[in-house]
């Protein structure tokens, strides 16, 4: 008596072809998801005196970024390029290599614009924007009658 199977093999042409026309996983991230791989992952935190803003930029230097504020908008970008030479008797090799990345934020009124700090170590950028007075939360307690 002979049972039918679904095989799970799939012929390798197939295979290879669902592979590159599989939208869900192209060059390893979802093409329609929005999910742009060249910008950094930011954190943002506010507290009762300052907005802290933290950039994970690994691979860059300290004279890579350029951090500047036009009309209101804060915007945080860096370029990184390298070109590396190896020549030998019987061939040269060449490598090039370029990354960069910009990202722009609109800063609330509350922030005084002349005291932006920004330091950079390890990998992860931080900028600290200072409140002004009036933005500043005033802790005060409200008795209940």
């Amino acid at each position: 008596m002979n049972t039918l199977m679904k095989s799970t093999r799939v012929p390798l042409f197939r295979s290879m072809m669902e592979d590159f026309w599989n939208t869900e996983n192209l060059f390893g991230r979802n093409v329609f998801d929005g999910d742009r791989g060249d910008v950094p992952a930011v954190n943002i935190k506010e507290t009762d005196k300052t907005f802290d803003i933290e950039v994970a930029a690994p691979g860059f230097q300290k004279q890579d970024f350029k951090v500047d504020i036009e009309k209101g908008l804060l915007t945080i970008s860096a370029e990184n390029k390298s070109e590396t030479e190896e020549s030998q008797e019987n061939y040269t090799r060449q490598e090039f290599s370029y990354s960069s990345f910009s990202r722009s934020f609109t800063l609330p009124e509350s922030v005084k614009q002349e005291d932006i700090k920004a330091k950079y170590d390890n990998g992860l950028l931080r900028l600290t924007l200072q409140k002004s007075e009036q933005a500043q939360v005033q802790k005060k307690m409200i008795s209940i009658e």
